[in-house]
């Protein structure tokens, strides 16, 4: 990688140019940019796309994914930091231009750990699936093309012929709605999902899918490429990394908006043993309120629960000598033998606290990582009630916390729709008797701080509140610095020659 201090112009295309860089407003990122970027670009470019992707994280959590309020407002955040989104409008090349390279700048920010990874992929399917979503239908099968999936819609006389089987697959369908609905044919390996839940048509060794399922498919398929890109970039990073201007930029970019770790920082000490208690009943979120409760009753935990329950703790201000007289206790009363805790719990306790094997301080599990990862089963009690609870199971739940028969529904309505942060945040905002929580919830500990903030004055409670308790104060969080602050010292007049990384990015 070369760098010069003489900035260079973009050289101007022709409009047909133009148009066959970047013929749609989405894309699969198939091939790395080339030519040449200014460092200073290439930073606004990136911190652009990090704060897009939050967007998309934050409106995906406040709202149901699809809707007219979702659809709205992440145009409105594509439009205001100047991303392609619609086919329609005219000199899309420097959004596109801005959306290819972003990408990939991210991807060698992002491909560092497997919770980044996670987090890129889930925030890039989101915007892929909304400007698909909004792709007029005579551009699809061009967009298809060129993303090179071997999707074809098949013609009416075609789709006439098939009709009967195509609905009984899909019993959804109504006649004159498959009429006004494209069908694709595609090979049966790459519908095996629809298949395996008896959702598709098959015929001869292709899949038969109308349009409202192909998403699912187009999805999976750019999550399967995208994963793989990750993993070969992460391979080739170091090259990357030895650059003492790149590295710092990187760095800071995979750190400052995948969210609040929620480490302990400035919160130790703040709560003590006695508080646990009370604290479990007004300002824990269910997931860990449903393992406190067991821990009571049962006076143990299996691994997953005291990892998922022990680094919220430390979270929220638990130190290390108090978390190690918290499960001793709790253990104890469950007829364990003080000598047997201390040679096969305690070194368990010390290690997530950073005191034993690598020295690693580990920060508590967010939303995502409970609900993706380490699924809970029999006689375990960690995971997201949401996501990991029978139905049935859930509503019992929900009515032992006193949540009303209008709020009960709607949050069992999301979770239905698998929509579980969503339905966590309604459920935060019913026991705090808030019209508006005014966040977006993505993390335990972040459930525990808002609502030690509401609680403590810091915004206003209707009179009736479903859970009155006695105020608590909110322990400091220390908020993440605007992206620029820290990159103000990389020189803005060099210029990096993205040819020289096609190779990393591919």
């Amino acid at each position: 990688m070369e760098f010069s201090g003489v900035k260079r112009r973009k050289p101007r295309l022709a409009d047909d140019q133009r148009n066959a860089c970047y013929p749609h407003s989405l894309q699969f990122y198939l091939q790395p940019p080339s030519g040449n970027v200014s460092l200073t670009e290439f930073e606004t470019l990136a911190i652009d796309r990090v704060k897009l992707l939050k967007s998309v994280e934050n409106l995906g959590v406040s709202y149901v994914k699809g809707t007219e309020q979702y659809q709205s407002k992440l145009e409105a955040e594509l439009r205001k930091l100047k991303f392609s989104y619609r086919e329609s409008l005219e000199d899309e090349y420097e959004p596109r231009r801005k959306d290819h390279i972003s990408h990939f700048i991210l991807r060698l920010a992002y491909c560092q750990s497997e919770d980044l990874r996670r987090w890129f992929i889930q925030q890039e399917m989101d915007l892929l699936r909304f400007r698909f979503s909004i792709l007029p239908k005579d551009k699809i099968q061009s967009f298809l093309k060129d993303s090179h999936l071997q999707f074809e819609a098949i013609s009416d006389e075609e789709k006439t012929l098939r009709e009967q089987d195509i609905m009984a697959s899909s019993p959804s369908f109504g006649g004159t709605q498959l009429e006004l609905e494209s069908v694709y044919k595609i090979p049966f390996a790459e519908a095996l999902d629809l298949f395996r839940g008896r959702k598709v048509y098959l015929e001869n060794g292709f899949a038969y899918v109308p349009h409202k399922d192909i998403v699912a498919i187009i999805l999976n398929e750019f999550r399967t490429k995208l994963s793989k890109a990750l993993a070969l970039t992460a391979r080739s990073l170091p090259a990357v990394q030895s650059d003492e201007r790149l590295q710092p930029l990187l760095n800071h970019l995979s750190h400052s908006y995948t969210g609040q770790d929620y480490s302990t920082q400035g919160n130790v000490g703040k709560i003590s043993l006695d508080q646990i208690d009370s604290l479990s009943t007004k300002s824990f979120p269910p997931c860990m309120r449903q393992l406190h409760k067991a821990l009571r009753e049962n006076h143990h935990l299996r691994h997953g629960g005291r990892m998922q329950y022990g680094l919220f703790l430390k979270g929220i201000g638990l130190t290390l000598e108090q978390a190690l007289q918290f499960w001793k206790q709790e253990f104890i009363r469950g007829k364990m033998d003080p000598d047997k805790f201390d040679k096969g719990y305690s070194y368990n306790i010390r290690h997530s606290y950073g005191k034993e094997g690598k020295r690693t301080d580990y920060t508590p599990y967010s939303c995502m990582k409970i609900i993706l990862t380490n699924t809970p089963g029999q006689g375990d009690y960690h995971g997201c009630p949401f996501r990991h609870s029978d139905p049935e199971l859930l509503r019992q739940k929900l009515q032992a916390y006193k949540i009303p028969a209008a709020g009960l529904s709607q949050i069992l309505d999301l979770v239905k729709g698998t929509h579980y942060q969503v339905a966590c945040q309604k459920f935060f905002e019913m026991t705090h008797n808030v019209d508006d929580c005014g966040f977006s919830l993505s993390h335990p500990n972040q459930f525990f701080f808002e609502s030690q903030r509401i609680l403590g004055g810091g915004k206003d409670i209707k009179k009736e509140s479903v859970q009155p308790e006695t105020p608590q104060t909110r322990p400091s969080v220390q908020r993440s610095k605007d992206s620029s602050s820290a990159l103000d010292s990389l020189s803005s007049s060099l210029d990096m020659d993205l040819e020289e990384l096609e190779e990393l990015l591919q």
